[in-house]
């Protein structure tokens, strides 16, 4: 995607908040960022920190286990891990959003799926327990279901439920086996 088909998706009210040497410090950032976190990521560089580990340890009795010899690993493996800590955090918000956005979208563009789920990211953990509560009932009324592709709200899937029960045994039987 071009740069500029990249800005038309932008609503216009931000785009002025995105423009000039902080944009452009921020895509040289997440340039880095995924680059560094790609690399990270590959079997080479474990296999390179496993032989730095190795070269270390070969070293230990050359400079008699001395205090600097601890040291220089203890330093290097920290100063590297506080470096890698905000890099990764920074890949993981960028992934965390786009997967965010593009269920958002998902959720608009179907009929059926409701709305309030969108940015529900944004809900405290409380909202978030309250919301799975209600999910939890619904896979439970779900359950009860005959056709497993059948989707509810959980007022629509109480009414469903409770006018089952009211089926007389002989229709729901018969209703089965005709399935």
């Amino acid at each position: 995607m071009t740069h500029k088909a990249k800005q038309k998706m932008v609503p216009d009210n931000t785009e002025e908040e995105i423009k000039g040497p902080k944009l452009k410090v921020a895509r040289l950032y997440n340039n880095f960022s995924t680059k560094i976190t790609r690399a990270t990521g590959r079997p080479a560089a474990l296999i390179l920190a496993f032989l730095v580990i190795i070269i270390w340890a070969v070293t230990g009795p050359i400079f008699n286990y001395s205090d600097t010899w601890q040291l220089v690993i203890n330093t290097g493996t920290t100063i590297i891990t506080f470096l890698m800590v905000f890099i990764i955090q920074q890949s993981q918000n960028k992934d965390t959003t786009a997967i965010q956005l593009k269920l958002n979208e998902l959720i608009a563009a179907n009929e059926k799926a409701s709305n309030r789920l969108i940015d529900i990211e944004d809900l405290t953990e409380e909202e978030l327990l309250l919301l799975k509560d209600f999910y939890i009932r619904l896979a439970d009324l779900a359950e009860k279901e005959d056709d497993i592709f059948s989707s509810h709200s959980l007022d629509e899937a109480e009414r469903n439920n409770s006018s089952k029960r009211h089926v007389p045994r002989k229709l729901a039987i018969k209703k089965k086996t005709n399935t």
